[in-house]
């Protein structure tokens, strides 16, 4: 009987759970989405009075109920997109996604997909202080106003780093707007902050109606991430900026002299693709030169890619496209925006550092770092009671790594917490190690982080430590119930050698969506970087934190990137006629990769040398930019060409065509043909015995320097194959002129690993490097 009872009750489950399950497809069928539509502008029928009327046409036509009958029909167009990118945002069905995907005129439907931020002295340690450079952005440049446009999470417009003192008025070429909104005005904007504009219907759409109370629904900082960023690019020069004490100093930005456009795209709950691209298709429109974009989504195929479709459309209207790398390092393959049209940056360490120390009972000094400043300063005539709450054990314990509500207060309480990083922010820690009565924490990095330190501005006295010294610290406490330490800070210390070293968090090559096109594109300062604050929010970032600072000192990709960005409009401002193209030639090929002590750059991860797939190009040299000698152009034609080398079919190449009507000319036998100022080569074996058949490549540089110059080649030695460049002098007789060379690389012996290398162009004032990448790829199977 109870068998049969229990036999009864699973088959009802059983039924129950199919009718769930039913249920749910059901919802999720019929459930509204928002999809990117894009459409080929030149399709539209000549019944329609405008483009508008034929994409809301369109969409009604793929609905699966009539509009009269849905009440939701007037709200399923939140953007319209007619610049950077053309057609629609709308909210849809999966159904009627794919039904619309049929349609005539429809090139192709994104769906809408979530980005993620990847969150002085860079000036002077760029060469860029008033000693170096006193000009550079006080000549005369009438006519040449550079506005960057910074998509991030708004703007904090009281900063004095965007004061508009002296500056001339706002440039006749720009057309944007200072959009009102909570706590914004339009009076907030000014002759340095010239625009600002919000994108929500996409993030309100996925996640649900911003709410006013817990932040601001205008291009008012409430995170502090977009106020970091744009002061970096072009924040106005402030005496005496620091963070507690930290870093004192002038801040200022890379283009002081750039105007400033604020593009809010970002909330509290992240960033979605459709405000994405309705920013970019707006700033094209609003007239920037230069679009500094600091967050990304991950790697998808170029024609799936919205942002970077968006950002091809920008290039082709001539905007300067600059993205962070990515936060994923030392991970190889961790880039995010890849696409050779967008400049991707790494991040680097300056020689500017904040020491403190871990004093332990047995008499051992540990360096660390911190931005601690506060009341609650231990005693270094003191020694505190130290407790390590994880074991010897490789199982993970919460407790191990201070996470929320894992703490016990009896155990705790007026003793200094050892936590491991991993799994919560590094500053919630010490937020959890405050509420359960530590009054101190030594964070430990792990296998994850290696030796690399960040400092933070934590909430209690805390130390930051390499991973070694932290498994010596865990044993020490582990193998002693007495075991005691106190904290030290000892401020701002400048000088550090050797600096630049490649952060370890930044995001690595080689870029799998293809190994021709080398990324990232360069590094710059990105750890422990002063700049502008929000008012809204602590210099931690927890809600919990009471302070209010102007200044915050932050760390990653994301600052690298701005730093891009206004050296960018330093480079368009002084030369107007540039490309984009040839911006980002003049970064790359001047790019440098030696560090302070005069050696090779190195990896923090591993503390041995980088490498191109780690640094790219090397690290930024504003100075050097301005007169490269030798610039690598590119068309949008050619980019498309590049396009077309990479097995995209014809519907897929008109996600990219749409603008100008491009078709494919086949004028790149292969992708390494791009004229890209990286080169990287593929042997790609044809059995296990037969070697690869010789690669060569071409490239087309243009003179930027003196009329008469002549170029000597060199180019670095590799003990897998031989080089051969034709010609290998290039003479020049007048400026702009253009020559071409062509390299051969022939295989000798097969290597196991990339190599990596150099090809330089020299006159004997200038010298124009190129990162050389050989990669070698077993044969089919």
């Amino acid at each position: 009987m109870a068998k049969t009872l229990m036999g009864n009750m699973g088959c009802f489950l059983s039924s129950y759970l199919l009718v769930l399950t039913m249920l749910f497809s059901a919802n999720a069928q019929f459930a509204k989405k928002t999809y990117l539509i894009q459409m080929d502008k030149s399709a539209m029928p000549k019944a329609f009075p405008n483009h508008l009327e034929w994409y809301s046409s369109k969409v009604k036509s793929a609905l699966s109920t009539p509009p009269e009958a849905d009440a939701d029909s007037e709200k399923r167009i939140i953007y319209t997109y007619q610049n950077a990118f053309h057609g629609v945002a709308a909210k849809l069905t999966e159904g009627e996604a794919k039904k619309l995907e049929t349609e005539e005129g429809v090139v192709a439907i994104f769906p809408d997909t979530k980005y993620e931020l990847h969150t002085t002295r860079s000036p002077t340690f760029l060469g860029l202080e008033p000693a170096k450079a006193p000009n550079m952005w006080s000549e005369k440049l009438a006519g040449h106003d550079v506005i960057v446009g910074v998509l991030d999470t708004g703007i904090w417009p009281e900063s004095e780093s965007f004061k508009d003192v002296s500056m001339g008025p706002v440039p006749a070429h720009w057309k944007g707007a200072c959009e009102i909104g909570t706590g914004f005005t339009k009076s907030h904007c000014n002759k340095k902050v010239v625009g600002a504009r919000v994108f929500y219907h996409g993030y309100e759409a996925a996640i649900g109606r911003i709410k006013e109370q817990k932040e601001f629904k205008s291009a008012r900082d409430q995170d502090g991430h977009g106020t970091h960023t744009a002061a970096t690019v072009g924040g106005s020069p402030v005496l005496g900026a620091n963070l507690l004490g930290y870093a004192n100093g002038t801040a200022r930005g890379m283009a002081p002299g750039a105007r400033i456009a604020a593009y809010k795209v970002c909330w509290i709950g992240g960033c979605f693709s459709s405000d994405i691209v309705s920013a970019i298709d707006k700033a094209v429109a609003d007239g920037v030169n230069v679009l500094s974009i600091s967050l990304g989504g991950g790697v998808s195929s170029y024609y799936r890619d919205s942002l970077s479709v968006a950002a091809f459309g920008a290039m082709e209207r001539g905007v300067f496209v600059s993205c962070s790398a990515g936060n994923a390092g030392p991970d190889p393959a961790s880039l995010t925006n890849v696409s050779p049209w967008i400049t991707t940056v790494g991040a680097s360490t300056m020689d500017r550092d904040f020491p403190a120390q871990v004093k332990l009972g047995n008499g051992k000094i540990v360096s660390g770092v911190s931005l601690y400043k506060g009341q609650s300063v231990l005693s270094i005539e003191k020694q505190y009671p130290l407790v390590y709450l994880g074991s010897n054990s490789s199982r993970v314990d919460p407790r191990s790594m201070c996470l929320e509500g894992t703490l016990d207060p009896k155990v705790v309480s007026g003793k200094i917490v050892v936590c491991d990083r991993g799994l919560s922010p590094r500053v919630q820690k010490g937020h959890v190690v405050r509420s359960a009565g530590g009054v101190g924490m030594i964070l430990t990095n792990t296998e994850a982080n290696r030796e690399e330190l960040v400092a933070d501005c934590h909430l209690l006295p805390a130390v930051a430590i390499g991973e070694k010294e932290g498994k010596d610290l865990r044993s020490y406490v582990l193998s002693s119930q007495s075991a005691t330490a106190t904290l030290a800070f000892e401020g701002t210390r400048l000088g550090i050698r050797p600096s630049p070293v490649v952060a370890a968090f930044s995001s690595r090559g080689p870029n799998f969506l293809s190994l021709e096109i080398l990324k990232p594109d360069l590094v710059a300062p990105g750890v422990n970087i002063l700049a502008a604050w929000s008012e809204a929010i602590g210099p931690s970032g927890l809600k919990v934190d009471n302070r209010r600072e102007k200044f915050n000192i932050l760390s990653g990709t994301s600052m690298s990137c701005p730093h891009v960005s206004g050296i960018a409009a330093f480079l368009k401002a002084r030369h107007p006629e540039w490309s984009p193209a040839a911006i980002k030639s003049a970064l790359m090929t001047t790019a440098y990769v030696l560090d302070n002590t005069k050696k090779p750059l190195r990896d923090a991860s591993t503390a041995k040398h980088s490498s191109p797939y780690d640094h790219g190009s090397g690290h930024i040299d504003p100075i050097r930019a301005l007169d490269p000698g030798l610039v690598y152009d590119i068309e949008p034609q050619d980019y498309f060409e590049f396009l077309c080398t990479q097995k995209l079919n014809p519907t897929q190449l008109r996600v990219f065509s749409k603008y100008s009507n491009r078709s494919c000319t086949h004028s790149l036998v292969s992708p390494g043909d791009l004229n890209y100022p990286a080169i990287s080569s593929i042997f790609t074996q044809k059995t296990a015995t037969s070697f690869s058949d010789p690669v060569i490549v071409h490239r087309t540089v243009t003179n930027v320097g003196p009329p008469d110059s002549n170029y000597q080649v060199v180019v670095s030695p590799f003990e897998g194959s031989s080089v051969k460049v034709e010609p290998e002098t290039l003479n020049f007789t007048k400026t702009h002129q253009k020559l071409s060379y062509k390299i051969t690389f022939t295989p000798r012996v097969r290597q196991t690993s990339p190599e990596f290398g150099s090809l330089e162009w020299k006159d004997g004032l200038h010298t124009v490097r190129s990162p050389i990448v050989i990669t070698w790829l077993a044969p089919p199977m």
